[in-house]
């Protein structure tokens, strides 16, 4: 973040997430620094790829998934806390890796997922676009604005990643084959990943509509 960009957290679990990743970094050792949990968090996000592709084999393998979501958050969430609890911060270098590095684990996961046999790739694919438009949006009001505000109607990072958890254990606990109140469990994945897709959309819709009627107010119409 650069210096002038004030950060604003307002999902359900950001203060306790705050709470337990300024704890968890202060008992870091010394020798592990913000760059390798990023690593971390991208090794993470591409296992969470491949335990999806993996359940073509085997719907155990969604545990694997799961797991490595969590290790993915630990990289992904701690590395910035980390840097601030040490006072070691690149904003601007931290910016821009944090963004660039979330895009790509996005793209993995989200062609993982669409590689199981529990979703539609294109299905897959459509909810990875729209979840990189709603961070595109995120970046230009924290731009235009110079407040970095994450969270979408009280969800952020770590709530999806909890209903994503949800999810899996949920297939799991069903298996590929099963059926739900008659209808294949992959059809039902689909319809409810298209429904939250449909509820993004919705969100992106309406936090864009204000903020362009912000900057309507701020910087008003003129006339040559």
């Amino acid at each position: 973040m650069a210096e002038t960009q004030q950060r604003q957290m307002g999902f359900w679990l950001a203060e306790p997430e705050r709470r337990l990743l300024r704890a968890i970094a202060a008992r870091l050792p010394s020798w592990a620094l913000p760059d390798h949990l990023t690593a971390l968090g991208v090794l993470a996000a591409l296992g969470v790829a491949a335990s999806y592709a993996l359940t073509t084999g085997h719907h155990l393998w969604l545990w694997a998934a799961s797991a490595f979501l969590v290790v993915q958050w630990f990289g992904d969430s701690l590395d910035g806390t980390l840097a601030r609890v040490r006072k070691i911060e690149r904003p601007r270098y931290g910016y821009y890796l944090d963004h660039i590095v979330d895009a790509f684990s996005t793209v993995a996961v989200g062609v993982g997922f669409g590689m199981s046999p529990y979703v539609d790739f294109g299905v897959a694919l459509g909810a990875v676009i729209v979840y990189l438009l709603l961070s595109i949006n995120v970046y230009l009001e924290t731009e235009v604005f110079g407040v970095f505000e994450l969270a979408y109607s009280r969800i952020g990072p770590t709530e999806l990643r909890l209903i994503i958890i949800v999810g899996n254990v949920l297939l799991a606990l069903l298996g590929a084959e099963a059926t739900v109140f008659g209808a294949p469990v992959g059809t039902v994945t689909n319809w409810t990943i298209g429904g939250i897709v449909g509820v993004m959309v919705l969100l992106l819709l309406r936090r864009g509509g204000k903020s362009l009627q912000r900057l309507a107010k701020m910087e008003p119409p003129r006339r040559s």
